[in-house]
């Protein structure tokens, strides 16, 4: 088999892209670099880009007219961001997006795995969502997620398009073997920042410790990257079989089924390192949520698909990646 990811060059497409490698899967990657890294693409098929480029997908799908299926990571991910600026997520998401699947359809691509977000759901009073859950996403980011998954919906209920949202809870971690992980020096996540803490001995700032969880902070469900990346080979492999009760479109939630509060974090982050840090406490950052985790079996079924490794697995393995990332990544991104 042979797939086309973009945004491959990313943190999730190039650890997808890896575990294809292990897999026997073949991957093309097409990424512009904008937050991507050429390091990520050694080794493989590259192509430097827009997903919105018309011209340019006509020429992978004629290099590789074996392409079997479309792994979309390319996205924008920064909610603060996307509230400073909703015009470019918007048409980077969305736009390029429509774009990209047209184009998808015009060479005979019909199978696509969507990079989806749990952030799309309205989490119930115990904080826990499953792919019936409500939709009501709180940023613009959430709602470009939101925006695509109906968009695709719609296309494909009327071509032969087929698409599968996996909607990530909270990736951390880095590839086991250390071929890729974070490529941003300073990521804004809860996990990027308590290593960029602990490697400046200053404290941790704890964004928000009013939400009504058990301890007044954020509550997530941390998956590591690479068991994400076993749940797309699954996808992948398993994807015909999805779609033979008639559907056109499906989600699926990839989460490990706990919760854990952004103070929990931390303590599991203090068990793992030698020299604890601190924390202070601070307000919530704009489009910050209270957080949720799965209750959905619905990967264990349909992919047969169950997270392996733990938070602190994934608090290792970042610690591992963050030692080594200058040395992987000796340049500024592009």
């Amino acid at each position: 088999m042979k797939v086309l990811i973009t945004g491959g060059a990313g943190y999730i497409g190039s650890t997808v892209a890896s575990a294809c490698i292990d897999a026997g899967i073949e991957p093309v990657i097409l990424d512009n670099l904008g937050t991507g890294r050429r390091e990520f693409t050694a080794g493989r098929s590259f192509y430097e880009g827009d997903i919105a480029d018309g011209p340019l997908i006509d020429r992978v799908f004629a290099d590789h007219p074996d392409i079997a299926a479309v792994v979309h990571c390319a996205a924008l991910i920064v909610v603060p961001d996307s509230v400073a600026d909703p015009v470019g997520y918007y048409r980077n998401n969305v736009s390029a997006s429509l774009e990209l699947v047209n184009h998808l359809l015009r060479n005979g691509c019909h199978r696509v795995l969507f990079s989806s977000s749990a952030s799309i759901y309205q989490a119930g009073d115990d904080f826990t969502v499953d792919e019936d859950s409500p939709h009501a996403p709180q940023s613009p980011y959430a709602r470009t997620k939101t925006v695509c998954e109906g968009m695709f919906a719609d296309i494909a209920a009327s071509t032969p398009l087929r698409v599968l949202s996996l909607r990530y809870f909270n990736p951390i971690g880095a590839d086991p073997q250390l071929r890729t992980g974070l490529q941003l020096p300073r990521p804004s996540h809860a996990l990027g920042m308590l290593i960029s803490a602990h490697e400046a001995g200053v404290p941790f700032g704890i964004t928000g410790v009013d939400w009504p969880t058990r301890d007044g902070t954020g509550i997530r469900d941390y998956v590591h990257v690479w068991d994400l990346a076993a749940a797309h080979i699954a996808a992948l492999t398993r994807f015909d079989h999805l779609f033979t009760d008639g559907a056109t479109s499906r989600a699926i939630n990839l989460g490990t089924g706990t919760g854990t509060t952004v103070r929990e974090l931390v303590e599991a982050f203090n068990e793992v390192v030698d020299t604890p840090v601190k924390t202070e406490e601070r307000a919530p950052r704009p489009g910050d949520v209270a957080g949720a985790y799965t209750r959905s079996d619905r990967a264990a079924q349909d992919l047969g698909w169950r997270p392996q490794k733990s938070v602190a697995d994934g608090i290792r393995d970042s610690l591992r990646w963050a030692e080594v990332r200058e040395d992987r990544l000796p340049v500024s991104p592009q």
